[in-house]
């Protein structure tokens, strides 16, 4: 992958590819933070002779239809306004609710702005169908590309995967970052080397389970994809989310994991309740005693507490996934020792691969204690599997040159 410092970068008009997937309240941003991710990358442009930058980011699940206000980039456009110290103006839909991708409008707002904003690329259909026209519509804005957004570069969307195809491709900072610490995880960890890995659904995570047990020395298991592996145990899980189809494979899963003299620890007890609403009603039993009517719903204090020993010991540690439904706070001790866990052994290296566990280690005010957090639960999930993402890919790739 190409790098900022590159000559070809000076006196051109960039376009980058942001992740400004930000959680909004109404029409506020409530979690800047990866808005604060790409300035770096903005600035390190800027510093070094780009003359104008275009960035481009999808936010949420809109339909695809046109213009939706719910997903509009306006309040990131605000944010990162404040960031840099000057607007960054957004480029409005056109009237039919099109996003508006001519080139003369772009030049038009750039001559008031060193950086501008391109509606949701989301509005367009054509983005998540990774169709070449709009790709070469949003070529025409931009002599240069950089991908700074490792969070969709699992996705074969056109402003990802064929965009880079299409003009000189560079990595942004952030996702150089992510690539450099996710391949050390692959490649050469220290060991002791320690994963934990929660969630839901075993089918998810299968991929990513057999991953980690080729490279990992002892593997935790918590969330509801615990009960699963219980299951395939023989134990009874009572009312607990398992997924009755994969329990040959979990059981496939621990018979690999055995013959390979491989640790895979699964909970020695659960706090269970009624529901996820019935903190009141919330005890811990011992896996071999769960009540019929019971949901597991977190991992119990002497699994949490076994779990803490082994993250002590490790050199590396990666996470990704809560114990339990920790948004409940009668569920969420066992999300909180993991976390506490993982903070405190300040001698071994800490990555935590995006999605809730990022959510988690903000909740309990450990994130500054994580040597690093990837913005891509989902992409970091695919990196270390081991395969290949087409964001990644293309930056490398052979260009697109005909018609």
């Amino acid at each position: 992958m190409n790098n900022l410092t590159s000559p070809l970068l000076r006196g051109r008009r960039v376009l980058v590819r942001a992740d400004f997937n930000v959680p909004l309240d109404g029409s506020t941003v409530a979690d800047d933070t990866r808005i604060r991710k790409v300035l770096p990358t903005i600035q390190a442009l800027q510093g070094g002779g780009a003359h104008q930058v275009v960035l481009l980011s999808h936010l949420g699940r809109p339909k695809g239809q046109g213009f939706e206000a719910d997903y509009s980039l306006a309040p990131v456009a605000r944010v990162l306004g404040r960031l840099l110290g000057s607007e960054v103006p957004l480029l409005p839909c056109r009237a039919d609710g099109g996003l508006e991708l001519d080139p003369a409008l772009v030049d038009q707002a750039l001559a008031s702005s060193g950086v501008v904003m391109l509606e949701n690329l989301r509005f367009d259909a054509r983005e998540k169908a990774d169709d070449l026209a709009f790709a070469r519509a949003l070529a025409a804005l931009g002599d240069v590309y950089v991908n700074d957004a490792f969070a969709v570069s699992h996705r074969a969307h056109a402003s990802v995967d064929l965009l880079p195809r299409l003009l000189p491709s560079f990595a942004g900072l952030l996702l150089e970052q992510e690539v450099s610490t996710l391949t050390k995880l692959l490649t050469g960890p220290a060991r002791p080397y320690v994963a934990i890995l929660g969630g839901a659904k075993v089918s998810d995570k299968i991929k990513v389970i057999d991953a980690m047990l080729e490279r990992c020395d002892c593997l935790l298991i918590g969330g509801a994809m615990c009960f699963t592996f219980l299951a395939a145990q023989g134990y009874a899980v009572g009312a607990s989310l398992c997924e009755d189809d994969w329990i040959p494979r979990a059981q496939d899963t621990l018979d690999k994991a055995a013959a390979a003299g491989k640790s895979l620890l699964l909970p020695s007890d659960v706090i269970c309740a009624g529901g996820i609403e019935d903190g009141a009603g919330a005890q811990v039993y011992d896996i071999s005693a769960i009540p019929g009517g019971q949901m597991g719903l977190d991992i119990g204090p002497a699994t949490a507490e076994r779990y803490a020993r082994q993250i002590a010991a490790a050199d590396t540690i990666f996470w990704n996934g809560p114990m339990g439904v920790f948004e409940k706070p009668a569920f969420a001790a066992g999300t909180k020792a993991v976390a506490e866990a993982v903070a405190a052994n300040v001698s071994g290296y800490s990555v935590i691969g995006g999605g809730d566990s990022v959510a988690a280690v903000d909740q309990f005010g450990l994130a500054e204690r994580i040597d690093f957090i990837s913005t891509g639960g989902g992409a970091s999930m695919e990196f270390l599997q081991g395969s290949k993402l087409p964001g990644i890919v293309a930056l490398d790739a052979e260009k697109i040159t005909s018609e």
